[in-house]
């Protein structure tokens, strides 16, 4: 498998990385594993949507001498000044730093807009001028839009449904003219909903996973959009942090200034969804009372299907999800078991 190739070529040849939005949830893992890997990492946060509790839990898992090749900068990618001190000799970055949500998009599209769009060229630019080799960066599969087209497949998008898919195929363009104008190699990965460990329960904004088992944990109800009938490719934090890292080392250039899907090339409904988390619970805890959820109105700018062909990514990245869904959720259920419990 390629993606071990690349782990052990690295513990042998490390390099300086960047992770924006490290504090957050997919930043936070991927920081973990850089550091595991014995790389020289800089993360930049400003804590808008990331904790400082996530970096105290990196420093449990890796050891004091990795945990000494992390260097933390407490900036925004709104700033250029702080994008250029993060930058500094950093050969690959990260991007994950981001307002996401569809729904708080659509409540504050200027807040979106500032940190997605602006953020974003600033932090792109300063990679360019401070030498970057390469710049992977998180995109969404919000940009398929409303095409009704199973599975999604890169070349072919719809039209947008929300601020938050604006901002997030503004990141795509920009970042393929600044491959052909700047030779900046950007690579662009369309996440597919993304769960596991360090995603955040609580507040307005939750994903769907965390939301669910943290309402069932504290007995609270428990929210359906629609008919539950809706479907989506989701995706564990594992194979999310391999397209990154399979991205940053990519050495085909038919890769660079492309975007590519990241997810199992899968799509589970949210009843079904909702069934195996009131089951996994069940496993878990024999006190456990599975519950019915509540069925309310579609939400605005949700795409209904979402389905991600993922030939192109293992094709050109050697990109193999290890994780299905049903492994992805019982090793993240009784993460969140723990994490949800211990805040009681």
């Amino acid at each position: 498998m390629k993606y071990k190739a690349i782990k052990e070529e690295l513990k042998d040849n490390p390099k300086k990385w960047l992770v924006t939005g490290c504090a957050g949830f997919i930043g936070s893992n991927l920081v973990e594993t850089l550091l595991q890997l014995n790389q020289t990492v800089v993360g930049l946060d400003n804590f808008s949507t990331g904790y400082q509790h996530n970096l105290d839990d990196i420093e449990k898992n890796v050891t004091d001498e990795q945990w000494k090749r992390f260097n933390f900068i407490k900036g925004d990618i709104r700033n250029l000044e702080d994008c250029n001190k993060a930058l500094s000799g950093i050969d690959f970055v990260l991007h994950q730093a981001a307002l996401g949500s569809v729904p708080r998009s659509i409540d504050n599209p200027i807040n979106t807009n500032d940190s997605n769009v602006t953020g974003f060229l600033n932090i792109l630019t300063s990679a360019k001028d401070n030498g970057v080799k390469r710049f992977v960066y998180a995109s969404s599969s919000s940009v398929y839009g409303d095409s009704q087209e199973l599975p999604k497949v890169e070349s072919r998008t719809g039209n947008l449904l929300s601020p938050y898919a604006v901002t997030k195929m503004v990141n795509e363009l920009y970042a393929g003219v600044f491959y052909k104008t700047y030779a900046l190699e950007t690579i662009g990965l369309r996440y597919f909903n993304v769960f596991g460990k360090r995603q955040d329960p609580d507040g307005a904004y939750a994903a769907v996973i965390p939301k669910w088992v943290s309402s069932l944990l504290k007995e609270g109800e428990v929210y359906i959009n629609g008919d539950g009938e809706t479907s989506r490719d989701f995706t564990y934090i594992t194979n999310v942090v391999q397209a990154n890292i399979l991205a940053a080392t990519a050495t085909n250039e038919q890769s660079f200034g492309e975007a590519f899907n990241t997810g199992i090339g899968g799509r589970e409904t949210l009843n079904n969804l909702y069934h195996a988390i009131n089951e996994g619970l069940a496993k878990n805890l024999s006190d456990f009372e599975m519950k019915k959820a509540i069925y309310r109105d579609f939400r605005a700018g949700d795409i209904r299907h979402s389905n991600a062909n993922i030939d192109k990514i293992k094709q050109l990245l050697g990109y193999v999800p290890t994780h299905s869904l049903k492994a992805g959720l019982e090793e993240s259920l009784s993460w969140y078991i723990n994490d949800i419990k211990g805040k009681k």
